[in-house]
């Protein structure tokens, strides 16, 4: 009989931090952002629209939310992976979501093992990765 450690799922609270601290760190910046945080399971547990932000921004911070969790990656390192004859060019037909402004997707971990991601967008893409990342060393 083998056993297994059990790792605690992301919980609604922890979704909730996570878009406080992407929240902070952009206004900190004075950018607008949404943000967006999914479970393991691709399930949406957070969401914050800012309307001051790009009305397209809360698109974005679930599409690459999404894709942080499907590749279990973060999409800033996807960058180079998509372009014409790279590795993953036929990913954003593949997905059927495009990896428009793709920076800002970064996977949530726990113990080593993927428990959901969060998504940021409205600010430029080095912007957004940063605030998910700073988001996601709040769980730390």
């Amino acid at each position: 009989m083998s056993t297994t450690t059990a790792v605690a799922p992301l919980t609604i609270q922890d979704a909730e931090a996570l878009v406080a601290a992407a929240r902070r760190a952009a206004e900190a910046a004075g950018v607008a952002v949404s943000v967006t945080v999914l479970d393991a399971g691709g399930h949406l547990l957070a969401f914050r629209r800012d309307d001051r932000a790009v009305l397209i921004s809360g698109e974005t911070s679930t599409r690459k939310a999404y894709t942080a969790l499907q590749l279990d990656t973060p999409t800033a390192g996807l960058v180079a992976a998509v372009q014409p004859g790279a590795p993953f060019h036929t990913l954003p037909t593949a997905l059927d979501r495009p990896l428009l402004f793709i920076a800002g997707g970064v996977p949530v971990r726990r113990d080593g093992r993927l428990i959901g991601a969060v998504g940021v967008g409205g600010g430029a893409p080095e912007q957004d990765h940063g605030f998910a990342v700073t988001a996601v060393e709040t769980l730390a």
